[in-house]
């Protein structure tokens, strides 16, 4: 039997259409599961979602800078990464501690964007980084004008280590919300930007990328996070 797929997003909608009662639930997130090292797919550097494009090898510093950001992003099992976050409703120093924390570990992490979620905080927070601009922070974020045409491209993810898989997106949209002071943000995106932004909105949902792959891909991805089974010498 197919395993169903979250539905799109709903263009009349303010928010993202989830429908919880459409989307899967798989007994292996409630578990914990280590990332495997020997994945010998396509690297997360390699491809857009929520991880950079990497042409080089970091250097050492680099390198443990992203490792120790990686140990503060929740990785899948993780429940929290199956939750709902909450809208924002004060725009205090706490918020702006939060989106300060949340770019500086998306920078050192070597991603493209990160919610608020994937750090166990449920809400409606989420940063990204559009071009060679500084990164934005988007407080419950909405989309509008979601465009007709999608296109299906692979997607890493920084809670997601080691794995990439296809996922389809809109093209184009439009995205509203709040900065951390509290003033309207409006913003038209397309390609990677859009790609991204729907992306980081699913993490506020509890959408993870597994939940919008082909069957083949999910179960390839599985087999990876899963852990591998130790066999005691004899």
């Amino acid at each position: 039997m197919r395993r169903p797929r979250s539905p799109p997003y709903d263009k009349h909608m303010k928010a993202p259409c989830v429908l919880a009662s459409r989307r899967p639930s798989h007994p292996d997130d409630e578990a914990h599961y280590e990332t495997s090292s020997q994945y010998t797919g396509r690297v997360a550097d390699e491809v857009e979602g929520q991880v950079i494009e990497e042409s080089d090898e970091l250097d050492a510093e680099a390198q443990a800078r992203r490792q120790l950001a990686l140990t503060q992003i929740r990785q899948y099992g993780d429940p929290v990464l199956r939750m709902t976050a909450r809208e924002v409703t004060s725009f205090d120093e706490d918020l702006q501690r939060l989106v300060t924390r949340m770019k500086q570990l998306m920078h050192d992490a070597r991603g493209v964007g990160l919610a608020a979620t994937q750090t166990g905080i449920l809400q409606r927070v989420f940063v990204f980084q559009e071009g060679e601009e500084d990164a934005i922070a988007v407080v419950n974020p909405v989309f509008s004008d979601l465009s007709n045409e999608t296109e299906i491209d692979d997607e890493g993810c920084l809670s997601l280590q080691g794995i990439t898989v296809p996922v389809e997106r809109h093209l184009r949209l439009t995205l509203h919300g709040k900065d951390p002071e509290g003033n309207d943000l409006s913003i038209e995106l397309e390609g990677h930007a859009a790609r991204v932004a729907q992306h980081e909105t699913d993490h506020l949902d509890g959408v993870l990328i597994l939940d919008r792959t082909t069957d083949e891909a999910y179960k390839a991805a599985l087999a990876t996070l899963r852990p591998k089974p130790i066999l005691a010498s004899v």
